[in-house]
């Protein structure tokens, strides 16, 4: 297979400019003023960056904001020119960047389409026989004659991603531009580009969610300021650029979270109702969650083990309470309500200081953000002692775990039986679920 894009030691500077004129009248006299003694500063967006991409493969750019990604996308679509290094492409190339980028908004969306075609180097006869298939895909019907002005921004988008794929390129550039639209426009988008894949056409896909890398990509490359940190197939350079986020977010919440213990405060919770409430008679002083050896952990990752412990003190002895946890999801879903009444575990009492933990195997949330509530009832779950409505936040990400829809990933294997009828034994083909 030929190469359809190279990097050969790329590098890309930009110049910041601190004091831009203001009026014409600035720019002429600092176009006199002496600039010596003035320091340019610059900004490094990539920085000997060398990778090739075959024709027909994909490749997936990964890593955090600011890290050159959509640079070189717009290095290989020829916006950008090189500081240093060479760019080296083969084939037609239709860029996804900013979707609509180039329509003119005094022409309809026909009229748009054909000048784009002709930006692409297409005669008016090749877009006229693509038109009726841009319009059925975009589903914008009796609107491709109005003016793009009048568009919503979503018309917009639609028209700029049917049209960018109707082109025949032979490589396409993806930046951010699967969310186009409502949920079923996306599936069709994210179709289109595997059948488009699936044909040979060279991906080059920037994009933060994992999922789709892994979707539609079997290569990624990870690129932190500036540089290549890992090359390799997809599930790979995810796992660890994955990896390096959690550290990161694990840092960051411990940072934020570094109070010793959480305060006593009436302050609103959702629904309008006090989020810490009771009589006082046993009080929960703060609330962990730990790894299995007992280490704090500021995000928890699903699929992995983690235990809730619960810091209590008892003003006097407390006969028969009841401990327990409730997990909302953000939007103030109820996930799960576990305590030690339901669970049969029968404390005789309690005085002083003490913890309570509620272990969890494999933790079965889904990537999000959830609360945290824990309580102390009497033995009749009818008298706090002390409430806190979903006052402490649990930071959930992926890990290793794929399964990306619903609330839970349950720890359940997949088994294939082909050829199953009632005579005979068939042969099993079996998959964990989520991993």
């Amino acid at each position: 297979m030929s190469v359809a894009i190279r990097f050969e030691e790329v590098t890309k500077r930009f110049v910041l400019q601190d004091d831009r004129p203001r009026s014409f009248k600035e720019a002429f006299v600092d176009a006199f003023r002496s600039k010596r003694g003035v320091e340019k500063r610059t900004l490094t967006a990539l920085d000997s960056v060398s990778f090739e991409l075959e024709h027909g493969e994909s490749l997936g750019l990964v890593g955090p904001n600011g890290t050159g990604k959509s640079t070189s996308l717009k290095l290989v679509a020829g916006i950008l020119e090189p500081t240093s290094g060479r760019v080296l492409v083969d084939g037609r190339v239709a860029a996804l960047l900013e979707l609509g980028a180039g329509f003119h908004p005094d022409l309809t969306g026909r009229e748009n389409v054909y000048l784009n075609g002709s930006l692409l180097g297409l005669s008016r006869r090749e877009m006229r026989s693509r038109l009726d298939r841009i319009v059925d895909f975009s589903e914008l019907g009796r609107f491709i004659d109005m003016p793009v002005k009048h568009y919503s921004s979503g018309m917009y988008m639609r028209l700029g991603f049917a049209t960018s794929i109707h082109v025949d390129a032979e490589i396409l550039l993806i930046d951010e531009v699967l969310a186009v639209g409502d949920q079923a426009f996306q599936n069709k988008c994210r179709e289109r580009i595997s059948r488009l894949r699936n044909e040979g056409v060279t991906i080059l896909l920037v994009s933060h969610s994992p999922q789709a890398v892994r979707e539609l990509c079997r290569r990624a490359l990870w690129l932190e300021n500036g540089r290549i940190l890992g090359e390799g197939t997809a599930d790979d350079v995810l796992e660890d650029y994955y990896a390096s986020v959690v550290a990161r977010e694990s840092l960051r919440y411990a940072a934020e979270g570094s109070e010793p213990e959480v305060a006593r405060t009436e302050a609103a919770a959702p629904g309008g109702r006090s989020s810490r409430f009771g009589t006082g008679e046993v009080e929960i002083e703060s609330v962990e969650t730990l790894d299995d050896n007992g280490e704090s952990l500021s995000v928890l990752l699903t699929g992995e083990p983690v235990t809730i412990r619960i810091h209590y003190r008892a003003r006097s002895r407390v006969s028969r309470p009841v401990f327990g946890l409730a997990i909302h999801r953000d939007d103030g879903v109820h996930v799960a309500g576990p305590n030690t009444f339901d669970a049969r575990l029968d404390i005789e009492a309690v005085e002083g200081a003490g913890a309570l933990d509620y272990r969890i195997a494999r933790m079965p949330l889904i990537e999000g953000a959830y609360e945290l509530s824990a309580s102390c009832y009497d033995e009749t779950v009818s008298h706090p002692y002390d409430h806190h409505h979903r006052r402490f936040p649990l930071h959930v990400r992926a890990g290793t775990v794929r399964e990306r829809y619903g609330l839970m990933a349950f720890d359940a294997v997949w088994t294939h039986r082909p050829g199953l009828s009632t005579s005979g034994e068939p042969s099993l083909q079996e998959t964990p679920s989520g991993v």
